[in-house]
């Protein structure tokens, strides 16, 4: 359930081979800024590097408040709204939103992602038609600023890595005012209650309770 494949459809970002090449989604999070930078003068003339190392598709509409930190790709037909802040190391996909306040940091948004309300995204990897509610945040630095690791019941997956928010897989749910904490992965078409706190492991096809319990979804 953790693994790239099994949480993403790679056909869907332009990081794709550079997944591709990742058993695991984490392991992917360290090169996202040379990847941009690799990509980027690539991308041929329907995008357009409108300062140095941040390309906007021409058919991305992107508002004179919002920030664009380099380096950052942001897809066709892409709305960056009022006052959003893309810091750095940002590839966002095709037909996404980043809205109001939101803040992206060292992230893969796949195709069709809405982070449409005052959220922070960062060291992350959200996958297609991924949704994270109004306010709802990742969280990528432990408190005792140690590695994270992924919980899976009693098993603990050793990350290596300081710096580590959530791998949200396609068609992702979480409500608003949620918190995804250090280590968190949502399996394909999970949903999050809206203000939880997750930790660890969401499966597939299944349900983050207020109270941390975790249930299957009906089949319709």
């Amino acid at each position: 359930m953790y693994t790239t494949t099994e949480l993403f459809d790679l056909e869907h970002t332009l990081a794709k081979d550079y997944l591709a090449g990742y058993e695991y989604p984490w392991q992917a999070l360290k090169g996202i800024k040379d990847l941009i930078l690799k990509i980027g003068p690539t991308l041929g003339e329907e995008y357009t590097e409108v300062s140095p190392g941040v390309w906007v598709h021409k058919t991305a509409t992107v508002a004179p408040t919002a920030y664009l930190g380099a380096p950052s790709i942001i897809g066709a037909g892409t709305e960056v709204r009022h006052c959003a802040f893309i810091r750095e190391s940002a590839l966002v996909g095709k037909d996404c939103v980043v809205g109001n306040s939101v803040e992206l940091k060292n992230v893969i948004l796949f195709d069709g992602v809405q982070v449409p309300h005052f959220n922070y995204v960062g060291d992350s990897i959200l996958g297609h038609f991924a949704h994270m509610g109004a306010g709802s945040v990742t969280s990528n630095v432990k408190s005792d600023k140690t590695p994270v690791t992924i919980r899976d019941g009693e098993t603990k997956i050793e990350t290596g890595l300081k710096k580590f928010g959530a791998m949200v897989g396609d068609y992702v749910e979480v409500g608003c005012n949620s918190v995804l904490n250090p280590g968190t992965v949502a399996g394909r078409r999970s949903n999050v209650y809206p203000t939880s706190c997750v930790r660890g492991l969401v499966p597939a096809d299944s349900i983050w309770k207020n109270n941390g319990c975790i249930v299957k979804k009906e089949q319709r």
